[in-house]
Formats: C-alpha cells, sequence, structure tokens
C-alpha cells in the first residue's frame, strides 16, 4: 500500500479539460496550476488543499474526503439548478390495504 502523497484515490478524478488525477499528489498539483492566484482563497480550493493534506500526513481514512473536496474545488463555479419539472416523489403517500 503506497503511503503519503502518493497514495491512489479509489476512483481517479476527471478534470473539466480531461485530465485524469489518480494521486494526491497529482491532486495537489492540478491545483496549483490550474486554479488562479485570485481564487486560492475560495474555501473550496482551501478546504480542498487542508484535507489532501490530512489524507497525505494521518490516514486512508481521509481519501474518501478528499476526493469530494477535490471535485467541489474543481467545480466551484458550477451552480445547480433546481428542476421544477422533475418527477414528483412517492414520500409520503403509502396506501395501505384498507384504504384499497
Amino acid at each position: 500500500m503506497l503511503k503519503g502523497w502518493l497514495r491512489k484515490f479509489d476512483e481517479a478524478i476527471e478534470a473539466p479539460d480531461g485530465t485524469q488525477l489518480n494521486t494526491l499528489r497529482e491532486a495537489v498539483a492540478y491545483l496549483a496550476e490550474t486554479v488562479p492566484k485570485s481564487e486560492r482563497d475560495m474555501p473550496a480550493v482551501t478546504t480542498a488543499a487542508e484535507i489532501l493534506t490530512y489524507a497525505a500526513e494521518r490516514g486512508i481514512a481521509w481519501m474518501f474526503l478528499a476526493r469530494m473536496a477535490v471535485l467541489k474545488a474543481l467545480h466551484r463555479h458550477e451552480v445547480l439548478q433546481f428542476n421544477p419539472d422533475a418527477k414528483e416523489h412517492h414520500w409520503g403517500k403509502r396506501k395501505l390495504k384498507r384504504d384499497q
């Protein structure tokens, strides 16, 4: 098992430009190269750097959080849209046998 910055993600992260990030070292180097200096203080970027460091120094338990933080930092400008036409959920609409 690899340790430190050579530790691999369970599943490679695909960056918006198509680059595959397999290890912690690749992820932190990619963020350092691609994030403009004016955006390095953004919470998503600083959190990703901090959690990548934790994953390298502390242990394998941090790898999942590191992957999520890198994805959040890579997609920091994307806004999630609410879709009002989405399918209705069935929650709370159970049918009992007596009501049929």
